[in-house]
């Protein structure tokens, strides 16, 4: 580790912090960089991101407002990254190639401290070089900036991969199995996806996460399943509901307001999927209403579903 004078991060724990916490956490510490990390979605949080975010963004980006905001104060600096793309047909929604200038101009008045990377394999740097580079201007060499991602890389695919093999073991449990289409973000958020998991599980059910899988081998499912789908998320998540069509009893296809990536996605989802026999059930959750009402509908969703079981029980 070099010496440096000792710097805090914070980590904003929303959007792709879901998907990259270990590849960011470890890089960090690697580093001898302290990080802190926003407390979960709370109501507090919630509403301090609506307040902050105009009406035409989605609920994940309001969300992930208020995390930042959570942060003011307790580091020195907060990790906003610059994602673009990984290359042709596998970009991210334009959100996230906008979210450093998006939150600097929305707490222009609290002078946040941003700290970022771009990556942009059509741009002409990838993760590894955005992540070395961003080392480097933090003032550390290009040796420990590499031995850093190297090390971070490694942690983050071993979690990847023990995820994957996790979520593959529940498709071959027994009872009532769901699949559930959503972003990490958005099942993954404490206030608003994981009281829909909670309730999953209290009903008896077993909710298998898509976004578990291994993503090269999902990404080329979704290739021939829709050769057009570009955004890289929402193609292993397609890919991998493609996957596992014969080892589950439903699919819900969860997403918040208004995503417009989704609203394209998973009404393609429902169109190709409806000769598999496999029922789906869209859930769009928004600042106004959050989970409120989605009870009534899981519970009726679940009756199907074990009715439809109980049929074929009989049957066989």
């Amino acid at each position: 580790m070099e010496a440096r004078s000792k710097l805090t991060v914070g980590l904003p724990r929303a959007l792709l912090y879901h998907r990259y916490a270990v590849l960011w956490r470890t890089y960090f510490d690697a580093l001898g960089i302290d990080t802190v990390v926003s407390g979960e979605t709370n109501r507090a949080v919630a509403e301090k991101g609506l307040a902050a975010a105009s009406d035409e963004m989605c609920l994940s980006l309001k969300v992930y407002l208020g995390h930042v905001e959570a942060l003011i104060g307790r580091c020195d600096r907060i990790f906003i990254p610059r994602i673009v793309d990984f290359g042709i047909r596998r970009v991210m929604c334009t959100t996230f190639e906008g979210l450093p200038d998006i939150a600097a101009n929305i707490f222009r008045d609290r002078h946040i401290d941003i700290l970022s990377c771009n990556i942009s394999v059509q741009g002409g740097i990838d993760e590894k070089d955005g992540m070395i580079q961003m080392g480097t201007d933090l003032g550390y060499s290009k040796k420990a900036a590499k031995r850093a991602y190297k090390r971070a890389l490694a942690a983050q695919r071993a979690a990847d991969e023990a995820a994957a093999a996790a979520a593959d073991q529940l498709y071959k449990s027994d009872g009532l199995k769901i699949a559930v289409g959503a972003h990490p973000y958005v099942m993954d958020d404490d206030y608003y996806g994981r009281p829909v998991l909670d309730y999953l599980s209290e009903m008896g059910v077993t909710a298998i996460p898509a976004y578990a899988v291994d993503r090269r081998e999902a990404r080329k499912v979704t290739k021939r399943l829709s050769p057009t789908m570009k955004w890289e998320v929402s193609r292993e998540i397609a890919g991998s509901l493609a996957m596992h069509l014969d080892d589950v009893d439903g699919i819900i296809l969860m997403s918040v307001y208004p995503c417009a990536l989704d609203s394209m996605v998973n009404d393609m989802l429902v169109r190709k999927f409806r000769d598999s026999g496999v029922p789906i059930v869209n859930l769009t959750m928004d600042a106004q209403s959050g989970t409120a009402g989605l009870e009534t509908r899981l519970e009726s969703f679940i009756d199907i579903l074990s009715m439809r079981r109980t049929g074929k029980a009989a049957k066989g």
